[in-house]
């Protein structure tokens, strides 16, 4: 097709100004708080007993999510949610008097900076739990180092399969790909019940996506419709011109995306510029208003399956709704809500354990496995709606949505709109 390399250029340079823009500032095209890795590490907490940590006026909690890289599209909208979570339970008296205090650690967007991330908070900074890491490829490695050391951990964003099951102090507040990613097909279907022809995309080299795409695959054979081509790539890529136009000599009716927001997002945009025409489901790792930057008008009508809706009932939601309005002008995403849920879980746990022995006499590796006990037998109201967990630490929500991009004309503006 004509002017392909200007095309492919410009996707480039699309792609490495929003790279360096997810290092941090609040003037970046995506709207995100400052995220200084460095700027909220400092903690007292340093003492293998817990006393010291809450003498000193806070109980320290971990934040290991990506700070950096391509994934700090997603994890910017982390650090948001747990810090409006800090504040809010803070100002409501933290756990029975005592406040929070997160811990960040930048895991960046490979499985040694969540390594790295999860070994500092664990015997430098001495948390009581860890909400992170983003990926479910960095949980698979980083996970059982908090396993093995007993610091209890929940997954803010880890929607792969077997997740829970790494260890007995590993949960997630994130429900499984198994149960989220069919929605969006089925909602794909009720828009146009003539689709036929499938074809799915998916990152090969992140654990989330192949988890994901699995799923995608299988409820498009449940469905009766036709697969007719997997096509991969990797999470760096910038060009998928090769996969768009081999899809696109199928002629499928529904494209479905597994992989995460800057990849995705461009490869939305290749595919409308070749001339796809059909519908588009995004997995949960384009699940993030940091996508509409990069694919712009060509994002609309983009169908993405939801954990969680601004519009779900809930005093609790109201307040994160607001105060993320208030702070971001736009409504919050699903990553926030699930890392405001995270460390909301953890806050509640360690008031009700509270109750039964006091958190500041207990010693740190008591404190931990009896904050892990707490957590697994709790039930929480949270912007998710109301969450509880399984013996393994399986999250149990029952409230699902889909919702469709919505974007102007001109690509400068758009918005999640969730289907009834």
């Amino acid at each position: 097709m004509n002017n392909a390399i200007a095309r492919t250029t410009a996707l480039l340079s699309t792609c490495a100004l929003l790279l360096t823009g997810c290092g941090g500032g609040t003037k970046t095209v995506t709207n995100s708080p400052t995220n200084s890795p460095n700027s909220t590490t400092n903690n007292p907490a340093t003492d293998t007993t817990a006393t010291k940590g809450t003498s000193s006026g806070a109980i320290p909690i971990g934040i290991a999510v990506a700070q950096t890289s391509n994934v700090a599209l997603l994890g910017q909208e982390q650090v948001a949610g747990a810090k409006l979570a800090e504040k809010y339970f803070n100002s409501k008296g933290g756990v029975n008097g005592t406040p929070i205090k997160l811990v960040f650690q930048d895991t960046s967007g490979d499985e040694t900076g969540a390594i790295n991330a999860f070994q500092s908070l664990i015997n430098k900074d001495k948390v009581v739990g860890i909400v992170g890491p983003t990926l479910s490829q960095q949980a698979f490695s980083a996970d059982p180092i908090g396993d093995r050391a007993k610091v209890p951990i929940i997954g803010p964003s880890n929607t792969a399969k077997n997740i829970p099951e790494i260890g007995d102090y590993v949960a997630r507040v994130s429900a499984p790909v198994s149960i989220v990613a069919p929605n969006s097909v089925k909602a794909a279907l009720k828009q146009n019940p003539q689709l036929k022809k499938v074809a799915v995309f998916y990152a090969q080299n992140d654990a989330f996506s192949k988890s994901e795409t699995e799923i995608f695959q299988q409820t498009v054979k449940d469905q009766g419709l036709e697969l007719v081509t997997a096509q991969k790539f990797q999470t760096s890529d910038t060009d998928f011109q090769s996969q768009a136009t081999n899809a696109i000599n199928l002629k499928p009716d529904l494209v479905i995306i597994s992989g995460l927001a800057a990849d995705g997002g461009n490869l939305i945009r290749q595919l409308r510029e070749l001339g796809y025409k059909g519908l588009i489901v995004g997995g949960n790792g384009l699940n993030t208003s940091n996508i509409l930057p990069v694919c712009k008008a060509f994002c609309d009508g983009v169908l993405i399956a939801q954990a969680y809706s601004p519009e779900h009932p809930g005093e609790i939601n109201a307040a994160f709704r607001k105060a993320y309005t208030d702070e971001y002008k736009k409504e919050p995403p699903q990553f926030s809500a699930q890392a405001f849920a995270a460390v909301q879980v953890y806050v509640e746990a360690l008031q009700a354990l509270d109750k039964k022995s006091k958190v500041n006499k207990l010693q740190l590796p008591e404190l931990r496995t009896e904050l892990n006990k707490q957590i697994l037998v709790g039930t929480y109201n949270t912007p998710l709606g109301e969450i509880g967990f399984t013996p393994i630490g399986e999250v149990i929500q029952k409230d699902f949505y889909v919702a469709q991009i919505k974007m102007a004309k001109d690509g400068s503006q758009g918005k999640f709109t969730f289907l009834k």
